[in-house]
């Protein structure tokens, strides 16, 4: 029984699947649309809240520097991310890396783990578009119920859980269906959505910078790094790896082009291109916004839930218009998010359940739109009833962790795979190995020990949930073991 929980599956044997043409799935994505998937999944409402946020209350204009940082760190853990999906091109991302380095139980840790990431952060994305979108509404006036666009429970610290005294956050539910039915009829027609919304929203990015580059003043960048107040993480050095763990979160999404991997036409190719093209191009966008927002406006003026109404406010009054084009992109760039991270958790349960460990109707594909059907409908049904009663407050706590441990998991098992098993074919490898692998192992595991003891709680109680499955169902149907 406990030699069972660190039986590893051969390498061999998850390249053979993941060429495998019995599998169903439909190979229909490029290196361009695993890219704009990438920059779909990470580019979304962090940049137009966190930039302000970061900028306000500790790094000052030098919040660019910790949008760099913040990539350098996922830089590490998108190589180590490219490696193994060059070598295991496989739908089942980190779960089926960890199964053939560290075995079947830290393999359902991670898979089970992945489902914070992105089911939650679908969830909880939805719940943001909802509140844009009702927003968007007002400006014409028109208005929907309160009682429609909000949770079912409330969550306050002092208070603990209590009804709201709405009904059910209906729009939230609406987009999350809408878009779980578009991935169940095809990865085409989400691959071609979700590119259209990626260029509505870099459209917009690159609007809102070419606008206010002319309206710059560089007074505003003076000065550059403020002095520190006396607390650590209040301006100075300190406040730039301060701010840098915030922003991190605005970067979290690439990973999930990994899960794409049996869709890919070339995997071994494509996918490290999909997964370092993205964040490169998304972290020089973040960059160049954080330089002109800053220059536009005192960084002191930014610490508000929407950092670009102030700025374009601040641009004068023939740029009024550029709000409602705003939220537009921010619309977009929501919507894109839910696809790609729901669209990600199907592809992790579909590999589950070929392995035995979830109930084989999440892996089997219909023959007529070559998706996990089933599976979408039933992961998109979940998902809605969270968003629909849930309050954003408590559905994004449990994303970052669920990430963290993901990336964590990946950055070490490169190493572990390294030293057992050097002769494997690797058409893509991770540059200054075993020190990249290392420093992303390290840099993750920094994140996740700051994080709130309220947010380990939440993941042990997750992970308590999680064995519960694993060892009343996938114990007994793993095919591992009964092989």
């Amino acid at each position: 029984m406990v030699k069972g929980l660190f039986a590893k599956k051969s390498i061999h044997d998850l390249i053979d699947e993941a060429t495998s043409k019995k599998d169903g799935l439909q190979r229909s994505l490029g290196p361009l649309s695993l890219t704009t998937m990438g920059i779909g999944a990470i580019i979304g409402a962090g940049i137009f809240v966190l930039t302000g946020q970061a900028a306000a209350s500790y790094a000052g204009p030098a919040v660019m520097i910790s949008f760099i940082l913040s990539a350098i760190l996922c830089i590490f853990a998108a190589l180590c991310y490219a490696e193994f999906a060059s070598l295991i091109p496989i739908a089942g991302s980190a779960y089926s890396y960890a199964y053939a380095t560290m075995g079947e139980f830290t393999a359902w840790t991670i898979g089970w783990g992945l489902t914070l990431e992105y089911l939650f952060s679908s969830a909880t994305v939805a719940v943001g578009w909802s509140g844009y979108f009702t927003s968007f509404l007002q400006d014409f006036n028109l208005f929907i119920p309160e009682k429609w666009t909000t949770s079912t429970f409330a969550y306050h610290v002092v208070d603990g859980w209590k009804m709201s005294g709405s009904i059910l956050n209906l729009p939230a539910m609406c987009i999350m269906g809408f878009i779980g039915i578009m991935i169940a009829l095809g990865i085409r027609a989400a691959a071609s959505f979700n590119n259209l919304m990626v260029v509505i929203k870099l459209g917009v990015i690159v609007l809102f910078l070419a606008c206010g580059i002319f309206y710059v003043n560089s007074a505003n960048w003076v000065p550059f790094i403020p002095e520190n107040t006396g607390i650590f993480g209040q301006f100075g050095w300190s406040g730039i790896f301060r701010g840098a763990g915030v922003v991190f979160f605005a970067y979290i999404g690439f990973d999930a082009v990994s899960t794409l991997a049996q869709e890919a036409r070339n995997p071994q190719k494509d996918l490290p291109i999909g997964m370092i093209g993205s964040l490169g191009i998304s972290a020089i966008v973040y960059v160049f916004i954080a330089l002109v927002l800053t220059g536009i406006v005192s960084y002191t003026l930014l610490g508000v839930a929407a950092p670009f109404s102030v700025a374009v406010d601040a641009l004068g009054a023939k740029f009024l218009w550029l709000r409602f084009v705003v939220k537009i992109a921010i619309l977009a760039g929501l919507t894109s998010v839910v696809l790609v991270m729901l669209l990600g958790q199907t592809r992790i349960f579909y590999s589950m359940s070929r392995d035995g460990l979830l109930p084989k109707f999440f892996g089997k594909v219909n023959k007529t739109f070559h998706t996990p059907f089933i599976n979408t409908l039933l992961v998109t049904a979940f998902g809605s009833v969270i968003c629909g009663i849930f309050p954003v407050e408590i559905l994004g706590q449990l994303v970052s962790m669920g990430t963290l441990l993901a990336f964590a998991i990946v950055c070490f098992g490169v190493l572990i795979l390294r030293y057992k098993q050097p002769s494997l074919k690797r058409p893509f490898k991770v540059p200054f190995s075993p020190w990249v692998p290392l420093m992303g192992t390290a840099a993750c595991i920094t994140q996740m020990v700051v994080l709130p003891k309220v947010t380990w709680v939440q993941l042990v109680s997750w992970m308590f949930i999680g064995c519960l499955i694993y060892f009343s169902y996938g114990v007994r149907h793993s095919k591992l073991r009964k092989g």
